[in-house]
């Protein structure tokens, strides 16, 4: 199976940290010159900084990627950079407190549907511009396991999940036959800075995901990495709009 990316560039969103992170160094060593966009600015450029001392071609990108303007410009620095855009893992996201439905609030509704849907389909709009042009492409969204399952206290999480894989299928199915391919994976519990945050703020909710992820510990970013590569080589060419659990048999019960 061929997993090299020489000659090619790949865009990966909230690449400052976890699993983007670990997925940019991934596509980097894999031979592919590597946009790292993220918020923190400083962070992503440390990233590029490192990578580019290692000899790989990388550009720190600073994006709000709920900003449509910020989200076209992002595109718009890696063509000039680069020349074209091959692959994408459209990856930052947020989440969201356990509350109950009736007591969660529109503010944080708007808020996480901004960052984890919105930008999905504002990152999707301005890559597909590019590699509809190009004929050729692979994008991959980072969905979760709540947007295959409920949990509850999750509805807002889980319903920018759901509607991540509901973006992926359809827009996969408008651009199958013209050479680009569209998939999602849906991680379960990962050892990243997100899930971290969670533990420290709610150790019961977090014990309880732990116990039902039946191989018994936290994924590493590494492991969502190689799922992301594999869906955007050729090895997986025959992949069309496909949410991947990547779950440690979370959604296997």
């Amino acid at each position: 199976m061929n997993l090299s990316f020489e000659g090619k560039v790949a865009l990966v969103t909230g690449a400052a940290s976890g699993m983007g992170l670990a997925t940019a160094e991934a596509f980097a060593e894999a031979g592919a010159a590597v946009a790292l966009v993220d918020i923190n600015d400083a962070a992503a450029r440390k990233v590029a900084e490192r990578l580019a001392s290692a000899g790989h071609k990388a550009l720190a990108i600073a994006c709000d990627v709920t900003d449509e303007t910020q989200v076209k410009r992002m595109v718009e620095q890696t063509l000039a950079a680069f020349g074209r855009l091959d692959v994408a893992f459209n990856n930052a996201g947020v989440q969201s407190l356990a509350v109950e439905t009736a007591d969660s609030t529109s503010e944080e509704f708007d808020r996480v549907n901004a960052i984890n849907l919105k930008s999905v389909w504002l990152c999707m709009k301005y890559e597909l511009l590019q590699m509809r042009k190009q004929e050729s492409g692979a994008i991959v969204n980072n969905s979760s396991i709540g947007g295959l399952i409920g949990i509850p206290g999750r509805a807002i999480y889980h319903a920018t999940k759901h509607g991540v894989i509901g973006l992926t299928k359809s827009a996969a199915l408008e651009y199958a036959a013209r050479g680009i391919r569209i998939n999602a994976i849906c991680p379960g519990a990962i050892e990243t800075p997100m899930v971290a945050a969670m533990v420290a703020k709610e150790p019961e909710t977090m014990k309880d995901i732990l116990k039902e992820q039946p191989i018994g510990r936290l994924g590493k970013p590494e492991e969502i990495a190689s799922a992301v590569l594999w869906l955007c080589s050729p090895g997986a060419g025959f992949v069309i709009g496909h949410p991947l659990a990547i779950d440690g048999g979370y959604t296997a019960r």
